[in-house]
């Protein structure tokens, strides 16, 4: 490879590490100042609960839209009008939450942004592997770290905001800026051509389907999902509404509700980063165990703790327990039997559901019982978690027999 190459591919990467970062960013600016996009709306738990499920809504709808908007736009230009979509929807959440005081001008923004996430996800990572396999070494995990590192930035920019006194038509509007900006100028890097697989490399949409219906029977392939379905949740009920259970459950100021927050995404970012390591020494089954078990107590601390540092060990707690289940669940799919692909989409299902029902449960539960008390749900589907955790055991090898070997 002549130097001259080498250095495309390292403005390839790094263009495409700029856009994990941007999306990374744009999942934590809500969630810091959910307190104050509650006062703006003027609204109850109940309400802003069905207005977060509008960005999952977004997201499935991105999600399925990635593959064909990547063949009709390329690469380059769908990347960087994903992102663009994304500066756009964060500014009009800001306005119409700050501004408008607009639940429904504040719920097509959430829509806008969960568009742009869900199809930006699926065009960089395409992307990443495309220059991963240029650049003829493992580039995947620090992308993915790139995603984290923004998460990190945005929850602390929300922090800092909150507790400078900062509204969220500014805060979202200067995000929205440095989205836009980032987005013109690093998408330039990323090559035009459109990765994409032959028509006739493909089975049948009829195949395709029966692979995937006949997942939904596989007990093993269910129990995974259903370990996927409690993180999952325990993940976005965080995202929600760990700030408003920090200023509303334990009597918290905005500011220190946001740093929580920051404190939840920088624990699960160690918490993966450590992971793999973790892994390769105890096992996929330990460590779901292990963190799931992690997490029951990190949520119990939170609930019922008095003491602000033994609420923030919860916290960190109950992000180790939430870590890890994503990233398992899908290896532990893929090589749960034949058709991987099929599995995979299985148990993302869960995933799905769990972050589109998650935020309108917890917000009606805790109309009910409070919200500090509807955390026990999660609590207790972690309880589940653990006990399914057992299908997260790799296969045993087959013997030149053909039957599976003592393990």
């Amino acid at each position: 490879m002549s130097t001259r190459e080498a250095r495309a591919i390292g403005r390839w990467r790094n263009a495409v590490m700029t856009a994990f970062a941007l999306g990374g960013l744009s999942v934590s600016t809500w969630g810091p100042r959910l307190p104050q996009l509650r006062a703006d709306l003027a609204v109850d738990n109940a309400a802003i609960g069905l207005v977060l499920a509008s960005v999952t809504v977004g997201s499935v709808a991105g999600l399925a839209s990635a593959t064909a908007l990547l063949s009709w736009l390329g690469s380059r230009t769908g990347i960087r009008a994903m992102l663009l979509l994304l500066g756009a929807g964060i500014g009009i959440l800001g306005a119409g939450a700050g501004i408008a005081h607009s639940v429904g001008v504040a719920t097509a923004g959430f829509v806008l942004v969960g568009f742009g996430i869900g199809a930006v996800d699926v065009m960089i990572n395409v992307e990443g592997a495309a220059a991963e396999r240029a650049a003829g070494k493992r580039l995947m995990p620090l992308m993915h770290a790139a995603w984290s590192a923004g998460a990190i930035l945005g929850a602390g920019v929300g922090a800092g905001s909150a507790a400078l006194g900062i509204g969220v038509p500014w805060q979202f509007g200067g995000e929205a800026v440095l989205i836009v900006v980032a987005a013109l100028v690093s998408a330039r890097f990323v090559p035009i051509g459109t990765p994409s697989e032959p028509a006739e490399a493909r089975p049948p949409l009829s195949q395709r389907l029966s692979r995937w219906f006949k997942g939904w029977g596989d007990r093993r392939l269910l129990l995974i999902g259903l370990v996927m379905l409690a993180v999952e949740l325990g993940e976005g009920t965080a995202n929600g509404w760990l700030t408003l259970a920090v200023r509303d459950g334990h009597g918290q100021t905005d500011a220190v509700a946001a740093l929580f927050f920051v404190a939840f995404a920088a624990s699960e970012t160690v918490a993966r980063v450590a992971g793999g390591p973790l892994v390769d020494r105890i096992g996929r089954l330990r460590a779901i165990q292990v963190t799931t078990v992690l997490g029951v107590a990190g949520l119990a601390a939170f609930i019922l703790a008095g003491p602000a540092w033994l609420i923030l060990l919860g916290t960190v707690l109950w992000a180790v327990g939430v870590s890890m289940g994503f990233p398992l669940g899908m290896s532990a799919a893929a090589d749960s039997g034949p058709n991987p692909a099929a599995r995979v989409s299985v148990v993302s299902s869960f995933g799905l559901v769990a972050n589109l029902a998650g935020p309108p449960v917890i917000g009606f539960a805790s109309q009910a019982a409070g919200l500090l008390n509807a955390l026990w749900l999660v609590a207790a589907l972690l309880v589940l978690g653990f006990a399914s955790a057992g299908a997260f055991r790799p296969p045993r090898p087959v013997s030149s027999t053909g039957q599976a070997e003592p393990g």
